[in-house]
């Protein structure tokens, strides 16, 4: 707004420049679904490395893949993941899981999640020598010479207390979660154990309850629909086809792409056949990858296991994504399998071609490149369907810029919609799509021939204007990447002399 302009002098007015930088969205956020030892069973947790997975949901357990797929990822390249943990929570059951507790005097406190984790743990609370009001709660390991873990210094039983000892330790602490007082306001000096926790039935990607508590968390105000953003999701093992297609449809509306394992002992001959139900019409939002990868065990001194390979292709994904961009194939010479000492089936190139034109994804063990992602297809990508998705790195660069957009023009909304907001559209759209045409995210040796925004009175006709609507048309010329070379050679024939 212009300065009111009342006395003589000099005056600066400030004005706007209609540039609001787009910032591209992460496009290798991982969200992996299974059952873990320990951790929340409400919300999805983010981690940044498989320590941080070990801290909130507990180690690798052979009764689970997903500490293993979780590991796996990162070990390949992966930066960034959610965790939903799934538990046999049905208290109706035979065998449901159990959250540990103790009580110190009118203090009630459980541990934070379910799990016979917590047997591990005591809770020792000491009241001040000089206020036998305020008193303090350590968490210990009986087992370390009661080593301590985590403390909360100076609590209090008053709720009105600015250190009421629930508001200080619930959502706080990684070990006790959901405490309760009761009239007392001096707890008394014990140590308990967090006893009564248990593991309760460990539910496989097989189990109804798995698949039925697995959509569920897809459901409005659920888990999955807390988590702002996530590209890639991954539930090891799963192989239940018509779970899969009702996942594929909840990742189309969330802009994510699946990577599916295929089914552990599965051959060659059988593939195919496997693929009724997972080709739909969401099902350029998914591939699948074939076979599993064969690499050591710890937990069962280096011996060799045969893992799903969702794990180390999503790590793959991030990596390239970081080195090389979306728009690069995830596959190739430079994907290779980190950890891997191989297949669960080593297929001849025979073998990868009755698979390919399927758009089976395949991993070939290669002389010199080892354990390799030898194919870029989603499961859109039949040769018989011509589908303008029929690879892996397009469609994940539409999602990107679909997702990118919709962050970065909602600004847009409620400013008054005629040409200069049109212009400024054109400006912010086109200056973020000619960044990403300098790095070569798209074909095309000129901006005009790679990609257009169009965003004017053809777009936008009266009639939308009249209803508050503003169309932007982006286009994009995408890398589609060289799946098959062919190399000729013609033999020069020599002079016929005369």
């Amino acid at each position: 707004m212009p300065v009111p302009l009342l006395q003589p002098g000099v005056y600066i007015e400030e004005i706007p420049s209609g540039v609001r930088a787009i910032t591209g969205v992460a496009t290798s956020i991982a969200l992996f679904i299974g059952w873990a030892p320990r951790g929340s069973v409400e919300l999805a947790g983010r981690v940044s490395s498989f320590a941080d997975y070990e801290r909130t949901y507990g180690s690798i357990d052979q009764r689970s893949l997903l500490g293993y797929s979780v590991r796996q990822f990162f070990d390949n390249g992966g930066s960034d993941a959610y965790i939903l943990r799934i538990a046999d929570m049905d208290q109706a059951s035979p065998t449901p899981a159990k959250t540990g507790a103790c009580d110190i005097g009118d203090l009630h406190i459980p541990a934070s999640s379910p799990g016979a984790w917590s047997k591990a743990y005591s809770v020792r609370l000491t009241q001040r020598s000089d206020d036998a009001t305020r008193f303090r709660i350590d968490v210990i390991v009986p087992a370390s010479n009661n080593a301590v873990v985590e403390t909360f210094e100076n609590l209090s039983m008053e709720s009105s207390d600015a250190r009421y000892a629930p508001a200080m330790i619930n959502r706080r602490s990684a070990f006790l979660d959901k405490l309760t007082t009761g009239s007392t306001t001096t707890p008394g000096n014990d140590t308990q154990p967090l006893g009564g926790g248990d593991d309760g039935t460990v539910l496989g990607p097989a189990d109804n309850t798995f698949l039925t508590a697995l959509l569920a968390a897809f459901e409005v105000d659920a888990s999955v629909d807390r988590i702002d953003l996530f590209n890639l999701l991954c539930i090891p093992g799963l192989v239940d086809v018509t779970t899969i297609a009702k996942l594929q449809t909840k990742c189309r509306a969330r802009r994510a792409f699946m990577i599916i394992d295929s089914i552990d002992d599965e051959t060659v001959a059988n593939m195919p056949s496997d693929l009724n139900g997972l080709t739909g019409s969401d099902a350029l939002n998914s591939a699948i990858y074939f076979p599993w990868v064969r690499a050591p065990d710890p937990l069962q001194q280096g011996a060799l296991r045969d893992f799903p390979p969702c794990g180390f292709v999503a790590g793959i994904y991030a990596r390239t994504d970081a080195t090389r961009g979306v728009w690069k194939a995830p596959a190739g010479s430079e994907a290779s399998v980190n950890g891997a000492t191989g297949l669960a089936l080593t297929m001849s190139d025979a073998e990868n071609g009755q698979l390919n034109p399927l758009a089976i994804n395949c991993l070939r063990t290669l002389p010199v490149y080892g354990t390799v992602v030898w194919g870029a297809r989603t499961l859109d990508g039949n040769n018989q369907r011509g589908s303008e998705w029929k690879y892996v790195p397009v469609r994940r660069t539409a999602l990107f810029l679909e997702e990118s957009l919709y962050r970065a023009t909602r600004w847009v909304v409620f400013e008054p919609n005629d040409e200069p907001l049109w212009a400024q559209i054109r400006l912010n759209v086109g200056a973020f799509m000619q960044g990403l045409f300098r790095q070569g995210a798209f074909q095309g040796s000129t901006p005009r021939l790679a990609y257009f925004v169009k965003c004017d009175s053809e777009t936008t006709t009266q009639a939308d204007i009249n209803l508050g609507v503003v169309n932007i048309l982006v286009g994009f010329a995408p890398l589609q990447p060289a799946e098959f070379v062919v190399i000729q050679i013609q033999q020069i024939a020599g002079d016929i002399p005369g």
